[in-house]
């Protein structure tokens, strides 16, 4: 303490021990010490914009050949997120990053539009409801019954279709907001529904390439025989498996949403 006071500590000397007794109460004094440093709110956010240039640099050394702008490897909202799902690990974070700006690139993320998923969005599979849910969350909802797999469509355009509607939902957060809701609806599943390859593809598009922006995953009235699907399923999607919940149309109508904002295929069963 005398160092951070500016005051030179003492020699040490040999001293006689003296035992000295004072007839009045020794007064007690409080010492208070108040740091110089930054409040840590400021701190924090200084380390973390540190970080953020730091993997900006790495990119522009070591990743020169991707893109740059929104989604590329200069976007720094995309960079922050991505440290924030590696915990701040610049390595790690790096390693998913550069993946999944690649994925973007490769896949054609840029390229989507209504009319590029029209043919297939018609069949009312999947798509963003026009309200947010009780929690102030944008809704991406699935029906189930309306997909059988290899059937109608190829499975490149269910997967361009729930990309758009990913990106259509997040495009949908409130200020404030960075998770959305995804409401698998089960009612009417039957076994040539069931499709393990492209339900692994949308738990994954989450894990690799929108990471910690599903909040919850709602699997409505799930009948007998989707619980054997599940299972099988389970072990793929990795910690996105803690997000789901089963439940039923009832609930999803009185916990999720008020009686103005319930998606039509709720208002009534089916």
């Amino acid at each position: 303490m005398a160092l951070c006071m500016g005051v030179r500590p003492p020699l040490f000397r040999h001293f006689k021990t003296v035992s000295v007794q004072s007839k009045k109460p020794t007064n007690i004094f409080n010492l208070t010490i108040r740091s110089c440093a930054l409040p840590r709110k400021i701190l924090q956010r200084s380390f973390v914009l540190q970080l953020v240039a730091e993997v900006k640099q790495k990119l522009s050394r070591e990743h020169n050949n991707l893109p740059v702008g929104k989604h590329g490897r200069d976007d720094e909202e995309m960079i922050l997120w991505f440290l924030k799902d590696r915990k701040y690990s610049i390595k790690d974070a790096i390693s998913k990053l550069t993946k999944a700006i690649r994925w973007r690139r490769e896949f054609g993320v840029s390229e989507l539009s209504e009319e590029s998923v029209r043919s297939v969005a018609e069949t009312g599979k999947a798509y963003v409801h026009d309200y947010l849910d009780a929690y102030g969350r944008p809704v991406l909802i699935v029906e189930a019954s309306k997909h059988i797999p290899g059937y109608e469509y190829e499975q490149y355009e269910d997967e361009k279709l729930c990309v758009f509607v990913i990106e259509k939902a997040l495009s949908k957060l409130p200020a404030g907001k960075q998770e959305i809701l995804c409401i698998i609806d089960l009612r009417g599943f039957r076994t040539e529904h069931a499709d393990i390859k492209f339900l692994t593809f949308v738990f994954d598009a989450f894990y690799y390439y929108y990471p910690r922006r599903l909040s919850q995953v709602l699997f409505v009235d799930a009948p007998f025989i989707y619980r054997p699907v599940w299972e099988l399923i389970k072990p793929l999607v990795k910690s996105y498996a803690s997000l789901v919940r089963f439940c039923s149309a009832k609930t999803v109508k009185e916990e999720y949403f008020t009686v103005d904002t319930v998606p039509a295929s709720f208002r009534v069963g089916k």
